[in-house]
């Protein structure tokens, strides 16, 4: 699987660190081996444990470059540390020794690579302070200080210099660097989203004002008609861009740009058009509606928003007559596994159980089923009740919106 490239970007930062910490540190151990030996007078274990890491920390470097694994690296330079530090510290005063803050650095490398490194090297290098504490409060010796006394200020110097060096000339200056090539992606990134963000606003712009041109061309060709039933068609039509117009419009008005839409307020919005383009200004027409602060994506909403296209617009047209008050209901509810249940209901006469998709040529119902079946759902008629109430099943859809079949 390809690494995303911002992941390639950190991954690199920290094969450069490593790597580069590698080398510094076994560079200044054999120059230190080297001090000790021939400046400090010091014999034994201490400059020998210093050149034995110089060198096996190199090759463990050098190898990387033939396996290409950074933990395997890593950890071999991460436990050849501690052991090295272990044992100088030992050889030179124990809890005393002022090589001893070596193993901090060891901590703070775990962290700079993964947290999980930087918690196991604390447990373990607090650990090995505490064993350090016991061995020298203990009768149990199994070496002295070999470090002369004359020379133990200048190694207490050197070892300063050396943790100084590679906590701050090395891991700070190399985290600085890092962290303004983070800082600048980050900016780069950010103006990228903010760009995409505007662009995306652009396209559900232009597209309901496509939509909006469609629906006023619908709108005049219906005029232009004289036959009654042609023009309805035609005026249905206009409905089912419009609902879908009013999703594009709702998410370019956003400020936050999501790609979630806010149910209760289009659905709202929509059941206003709807009893105001069938029904006129003088309309009796109450709309209630019970839906919670649910935000659904647009492959969602738009077929959920013409399933209520078509059921209102069939209540308002053939169900709730003219002189008598209607009633409207809408709400949603949320189930288990991201599913949902929405009842549509109104207190109209109604229509016959016989009729269904599969008897009637309404393109209306037909869509109605349709689109249920589109959201991954289920579709009921309650006919108990007087009017028409439709209860659907449906999921939240989250990929490119397809056509009805």
């Amino acid at each position: 699987m390809k690494i995303p490239r911002k992941d390639t970007y950190r991954l690199q930062d920290k094969i450069d660190l490593i790597l580069k910490v590698n080398y510094n540190s076994s560079f200044f151990a054999a120059v230190f081996g080297l001090l000790c030996f021939f400046f400090l007078d010091i014999r034994g274990i201490i400059p020998y444990t210093f050149l034995g890491y110089a060198f096996i920390n190199l090759l463990n470097t050098l190898l990387y470059k033939q396996h290409k694994n950074l933990v395997l690296t890593y950890n071999s330079t991460s436990i050849l540390s501690m052991l090295g530090a272990l044992i100088i510290t030992i050889y030179s005063g124990g809890i005393e020794s002022p090589f001893i803050f070596v193993l901090a650095i060891i901590v703070f490398a775990g962290y700079v690579t993964t947290k999980v490194f930087g918690q196991l090297y604390l447990i373990l290098n607090l650990a090995v302070l505490t064993l350090l504490f016991l061995y020298d409060t203990g009768d149990f010796k199994i070496s002295e200080n070999t470090v002369p006394v004359e020379a133990r200020d200048w190694f207490a110097y050197l070892s300063a210099m050396f943790a100084v060096y590679l906590l701050g000339g090395v891991f700070g200056k190399n985290l600085l660097r890092a962290h303004h090539k983070l800082y600048k992606s980050r900016n780069e990134i950010q103006e990228r989203i903010e760009e995409k963000e505007t662009l995306l606003k652009e396209v559900h712009h232009r597209v309901k004002n496509n939509l909006q041109t469609v629906s006023s061309l619908l709108s005049l060709q219906s005029r232009a008609i004289d036959d009654s039933k042609i023009s309805s068609i035609i005026k249905s039509s206009q409905n089912r861009v419009v609902s879908m117009a009013m999703v594009h419009e709702m998410l370019y008005k956003r400020d936050d740009y999501l790609s979630k839409i806010e149910l209760e307020p289009y659905v709202r919005e929509l059941c206003d058009y709807l009893v105001r383009s069938v029904k006129g200004s003088n309309r009796n027409v109450k709309v209630a509606l019970d839906i919670s602060d649910y935000k659904l994506s647009i492959d969602t909403v738009i077929p959920l928003g013409l399933i209520i296209n078509e059921t209102i617009t069939n209540a308002l047209k053939y169900g709730i007559t003219e002189g008598n008050d209607g009633e409207i209901h809408v709400s949603v509810q949320k189930m288990e596994n991201n599913r949902y249940k929405m009842y549509l209901g109104d207190n109209g006469v109604g229509y016959s159980e016989e009729i269904n998709p599969k008897t009637s040529n309404s393109l209306g119902l037909k869509l109605i089923y349709n689109l249920a079946r589109q959201l991954r759902g289920s579709i009921s008629r309650d006919y108990s009740k007087k009017g028409t109430h439709y209860t659907i099943e449906f999921e939240e859809v989250i990929e490119q919106f397809n056509s009805v079949d």
